[in-house]
């Protein structure tokens, strides 16, 4: 749901889904992948996450996102599922289509939320669960002074139509609509990858923003020590199951 930023490279989603990875796959195993039927992908992409729902789910996998473009583009890899192009706030399913929908940094860029909450409500059946992984850039954490980049994603983020607070609203919204929710956070915190400035592609930045980004970037190239700097992002690490009448 990139409104106003351009489609994240391909490249860009594996290595999300590869940090992503132990979280996700503990969050599969746990909601008992291996026997759900029906598993949607909501927010697809270019099938990074997919082809893991593909080979362990029990059943039938479905790829959705808005964006075509993602869907066809030739370094998708969507083996063993369907695709479909639709949107997360209306969501082109009968009800109670799915037992399991996951979302990877998807809800992130939905607005409103409250519309697609209740259509992952419509088209799950009673006792299908939500996993959702979103992170929550208000609580983004660095150290030391000089590689702060907080200000620059919620001004950017915002200004391309997300909501960087996503993940501390999730619980409290899937409650409000009779959903049973689990909240989790990554159990260990590891060394800050150099390769996370390159996730500001496609953001709307201001000139100045990307002086500063810059700058931002250069003065954590020099902190090679061991520890020398810190950079967490939090995400929340949702498994809301639909509950009965």
């Amino acid at each position: 749901m990139h409104d106003s930023a351009a489609l994240p490279l391909p490249e860009q989603l594996v290595l999300q889904a590869q940090w992503l990875a132990p979280a996700r796959s503990r969050m599969l195993r746990e909601s008992g992948i291996g026997h759900r039927q029906r598993v949607l992908d909501l927010g697809a992409a270019y099938g990074v996450v997919t082809a893991e729902l593909a080979r362990r789910a029990g059943g039938r996998v479905v790829a959705l996102d808005r964006e075509l473009a993602a869907l066809t583009h030739p370094q998708g890899t969507f083996e063993g599922a369907l695709r479909t192009g639709g949107d997360a706030r209306r969501l082109p399913f009968a009800a109670a289509s799915f037992d399991l929908v996951l979302s990877q940094c998807t809800l992130l860029w939905v607005a409103p939320l409250e519309s697609a909450i209740g259509e992952i409500a419509r088209v799950l059946q009673t006792g299908g669960v939500l996993l959702a992984l979103e992170p929550d850039y208000g609580g983004l954490m660095e150290y030391p002074p000089g590689i702060e980049t907080r200000a620059l994603w919620l001004a950017a983020l915002s200004r391309a139509g997300a909501n960087p607070n996503v993940g501390r609203m999730l619980p409290g919204l899937l409650a409000n609509q009779g959903f049973n929710v689990r909240v989790a956070l990554f159990d260990s915190l590891p060394p800050p990858a150099a390769e996370r400035f390159g996730f500001y592609h496609g953001l709307p930045l201001t000139p100045e923003e990307c002086e500063q980004l810059a700058q931002v970037e250069q003065k954590a190239q020099t902190l090679d020590a061991p520890w020398a700097q810190v950079a967490h992002l939090p995400f929340f690490l949702i498994t809301a199951v639909k509950a009965g009448l």
